[in-house]
């Protein structure tokens, strides 16, 4: 159930922020890019179509991996366990009365009694039997499931970021019944130009300032985008737009980051060695 899931409504708040500030022509080796402090988010989906009944949680609060989130109505799940359950019964039942057969088939053939067609007969009859055993005990398990899914549990530890629905309300199957924000270091999104990218690998140093908190973080590459995407329309000049760039994440491990929310706006300057082209002849 467990999904890691970077919004797309979250890409285009970083995409509409991200203007590009390049500082790397020749003999300089700076990138300064602006984008967004990011998070990784979880969404918990209800299992089937279901009045919503409990809601465990509340906006802002931790919670634990395999924590309670939500309850949906179980009155039918409860009901398609008894059917299961009864089914079963049922099942066991004609199997042992198939064995009997087969056993009293038996002792008969080999008393010359019975023909080795009845024999047969009953052993086809304990086979059958034996088989609707498996399936209605597959049955009870599948609904057995079922109702325990109603009890929807957080497949993370993290903090409670969104509840869309209310107790009573009947939510489809799919629906997001929390967003999560998964616990650990947050990360810094940034889109970085196309003639800098050939220089920049996972673990390449990066420096992060954040809005609202002082001084200057350390970061270093998570990864860059192997496809190519265009500069917002808005960020740069004419001539500029035409200009490819690579999303690209910057890991942020200090501690104190620990709590950001996302959106949070952040520049991000990636330092490159200098390059030594050699002159054309």
């Amino acid at each position: 159930m467990r999904r890691k899931l970077e919004t797309r409504s979250l890409l285009l708040c970083a995409l509409s922020a991200a203007a590009v500030v390049v500082a790397c022509h020749d003999g300089e080796t700076d990138v300064v890019m602006v984008g967004t402090v990011e998070r990784t988010l979880v969404e918990v989906s209800a299992p089937v179509s279901e009045r919503l009944v409990e809601v465990g949680v509340s906006r802002g609060e931790h919670v634990a991996a395999g924590g309670v989130v939500a309850r949906l109505d179980e009155t039918l799940a409860r009901a398609e366990v008894a059917a299961a359950e009864a089914a079963l019964a049922g099942a066991r039942a004609r199997t042992v009365m198939a064995r009997e057969e087969l056993a009293r088939a038996q002792r008969l053939e080999r008393e010359s009694v019975a023909s080795h067609q009845s024999l047969d007969r009953a052993q086809l009859e304990r086979d059958q039997a034996d088989a609707l055993v498996r399936e209605a005990q597959a049955r009870l398990d599948a609904s057995r499931k079922r109702l325990a899914d109603l009890r929807v549990i957080a497949p993370v530890a993290g903090v409670v970021d969104q509840i869309p629905f209310d107790v009573g309300e009947r939510v489809p199957a799919g629906a997001v019944l929390a967003v999560l924000l998964a616990d650990g270091s947050p990360w810094a999104r940034v889109w970085l130009p196309e003639r800098a990218v050939a220089n920049v690998v996972p673990g390449t140093q990066a420096d992060v300032r954040i809005d609202g908190r002082p001084g200057t973080w350390p970061g270093r590459v998570l990864d860059v985008g192997r496809e190519p995407e265009f500069t917002p329309h808005f960020a740069l000049t004419e001539r500029e737009r035409q200009h490819l760039v690579y999303e690209t994440r910057i890991a942020l491990d200090d501690a104190a980051l620990a709590t950001l929310r996302p959106g949070v706006p952040a520049e991000v300057t990636i330092r490159l060695a200098p390059l030594h082209v050699e002159a054309r002849r």
